[in-house]
């Protein structure tokens, strides 16, 4: 009898291999999610964006052939993991490419000058606004009267007692504190450094003890009191650490969402979240590999331990709240589209898992709409429109496009799919901003030649092309009449090549130039998905002025937020018509705002009001429903568009 099980060991390229039984009928790609072995899927597994490639190294499998695995790579053994069941034990290599969107992805985490000067210049708007320093924190310092045989009061009662006596405050004490108590009280002389938490309608609580250092428990070393901001994106999560009592940045850290491997956008997620254990596999992928790991991190470098940090601010879209949690997510996609919560609950960090002090206060910036989430209404916070007269356009640039329009009078938010094409989905040669992404290219008119910018150390070969890349290509391509309005190509050149089905690309790099050794090529069907991409955001963007009845020039503002907008160059992605044909210097790259938005969060209890209090007054505007939404969208999608007066 054939046996239902097939041994398969995955060759991990710079890695250990792991070993793992496939079912049957399993696909290779399921078997790899099984295994949590690293294989970028942004179609989640249907087979549409050629990116799981593995090579069969040894061993029999059912699989046929696809258009982008070519002849002679199908020899070679070159398979898409998604297209591959094992008959027998296998054994697979996996490509260095194919796992380095988790572990080499680039985001900036405050370490570019923008980004940093972005995140200085919002420190000094909480200082002005006095959104600063009350976090509900704050070490104090207790002497405490040493026991003996004629006062044997126990610890936690000595401690509540004097507390009460020096604050004139009932306090609490959590079961972390006390445990450590009876050591401390010891080892400095029955004195203490107690971190304690304010809560308003509550008594206070020891959150954590220190012994307090020196001779006689005179000269004392207060502890840092740390605080965690963690924005949660569909394809990367960034975190800082910092000192609640300063705001001062103690540690940074990023890394590529785990939940990649289930696809690039978040229907894809939500759908995988539907299947049976489906919710937990996902929260798992974003907590137990990305956020517990990059905590360790951040904490090693800072020099404390994960235990210390009392406070955490999470920024997310809807879809990544609910999964971050644990909560369904699935109604997200249903009509009428209703998610569990746009509030969130109050939770501490045992009720999540992340390693923090388990009494830790946990808060999500809250939601706004299915596709709203609270990255926009902690970046709205950052940006400071919300306060401003003059009338702004946020945009949030991810794997989804996020747009709010108002000022300090009202607010329209709405989202548009437009994603997967800007972080490589949908695109043959696209990936996401790893080494060997282009990230920026200029043409010349004349030669038709590139001249790329590609992420990595100097002399890396491309690879693909990442979102900021694809609208610079696209963009010149369109400026050197290479490519129509419609994305044709109508000029000839050794860099223009046409196959046997009438479909026509251009050549980025010829196979001596790249890393995979085959001709990296942007082809007529590339440049359709991504008009249609880049015709989502301006359909969007007119779509909300049209509702509350103003024009493009009524924007005084825009500020772009988000990883592509941090190397998106505007005046191309203007001539693609991706943005409004606006002055140049009315656009402004504001850095990652949900993490900053995050920051000011877990700084500041008022912060955490006013965001509460932004998202309950912002109109939220859901596009599948609009009526002229359609109409828009389909006018977008020529280079620039349909109406050539937009962009004169």
């Amino acid at each position: 009898m054939k046996a239902n099980n097939y041994k398969v060991i995955f060759k991990i390229s710079g890695g250990e291999d792991v070993v793992v039984f496939a079912s049957s009928g399993e696909s290779l790609l399921e078997t790899a999610k099984k295994a949590n072995v690293a294989i970028d899927a942004p179609c989640s597994g249907n087979g549409t964006c050629g990116k799981c490639r593995v090579k069969v190294l040894s061993g029999n499998v059912d699989s046929g052939n696809s258009r982008h695995i070519s002849a002679e790579e199908y020899a070679e053994g070159w398979r898409l993991a998604c297209g591959v069941k094992a008959d027998a034990e296998l054994t697979v290599l996996v490509p260095d490419i194919a796992q380095a969107y988790k572990s080499r992805m680039k985001v900036t985490a405050l370490s570019e000058p923008r980004e940093r000067a972005a995140f200085e210049a919002l420190q000094r708007e909480l200082e002005d606004m006095g959104f600063h320093g009350d976090s509900g924190l704050e070490p104090v310092t207790v002497h405490l009267k040493e026991a003996a045989l004629d006062d044997a009061m126990a610890d936690q009662e000595r401690l509540l007692r004097t507390l009460k006596a020096q604050t004139g405050k009932t306090v609490g004490i959590s079961f972390f504190a006390l445990r450590k108590l009876p050591k401390v009280l010891r080892e400095s002389d029955f004195s203490c450094i107690c971190v304690l938490r304010h809560e308003k309608g509550q008594e206070d609580l020891i959150m954590d003890v220190f012994p307090v250092l020196g001779s006689g428990g005179d000269a004392k070393t207060d502890p840092v009191v740390p605080g965690l901001a963690i924005d949660i994106g569909t394809t990367t999560v960034v975190m800082v650490l910092t000192d609640l009592k300063t705001g001062a940045l103690l540690a940074a850290g990023s890394s590529g969402n785990g939940q990649i491997r289930y696809g690039a956008d978040v229907i894809s997620r939500i759908i995988q979240s539907t299947r049976p254990g489906g919710i937990e596999r996902l929260r798992r992928a974003v907590v137990d590999e990305c956020i517990v790991p990059l905590i360790k991190g951040v904490c090693d470098t800072a020099g404390i331990l994960p235990e210390q940090i009392y406070r955490v601010a999470v920024a997310g879209n809807t879809t990544m709240s609910h999964l971050f949690t644990g909560i369904s997510a699935e109604y997200l996609r249903l009509e009428p589209y209703v998610p569990a919560f746009f509030q969130p609950p109050s939770f501490r960090g045992a009720d999540l898992g992340i390693g923090v002090h388990p009494d830790a206060e946990v808060i999500l910036a809250p939601n706004i709409g299915s596709y709203v989430g609270g990255d926009i209404t902690a970046g709205v916070f950052s940006s400071m429109i919300f306060k401003k007269s003059s009338f702004s356009l946020f945009i949030d640039l991810g794997t989804n496009g996020e747009l709010v329009f108002g000022n300090q009078e009202f607010l329209m938010s709405c989202a548009c799919s437009a994603g997967p094409a800007f972080e490589g989905g949908d695109i043959s040669c696209g990936m996401r901003a790893t080494d060997g992404a282009i990230e920026a290219c200029a043409i010349d008119q004349d030669t038709m030649e590139p001249h790329p910018r590609i992420i990595g150390s100097p002399g890396q070969k491309p690879v693909g092309i990442c979102g900021s890349g694809l609208i610079d290509m696209i963009g010149e391509l369109f400026r050197c009449d290479i490519i129509n309005a419609k994305g044709k190509f109508i000029r000839e050149g050794k860099r223009i090549q046409r196959d046997e089905w009438g479909t026509s690309s251009y050549t980025v790099a010829f196979a001596s130039e790249t890393e995979s050794g085959r001709d990296l090529v942007l082809n007529e069907v590339d440049i359709d998905n991504f008009i249609r991409a880049k015709g989502a955001i301006f359909s969007a963007i007119r779509s909300m002025l049209i509702m509350v009845d103003f024009t493009m020039d009524a924007i005084e503002e825009v500020y772009v937020a988000g990883g592509i907008g941090s190397g998106i160059n505007v005046e191309r992605a203007i001539r693609i018509g991706m943005l409004p044909n606006l002055p140049l210097e009315k656009y402004h790259y504001i850095g990652n705002t949900s993490l900053t938005g995050a920051y000011a969060m877990v700084n500041s209890q008022k912060v955490c009001d006013k965001v509460t209090e932004i998202s309950q007054g912002m109109t939220y505007l859901e596009l599948s429903s609009h009526p002229g939404y359609m109409d828009e969208f389909v006018a977008a999608c020529f280079l620039p568009h349909t109406n050539g007066a937009l962009f004169e």
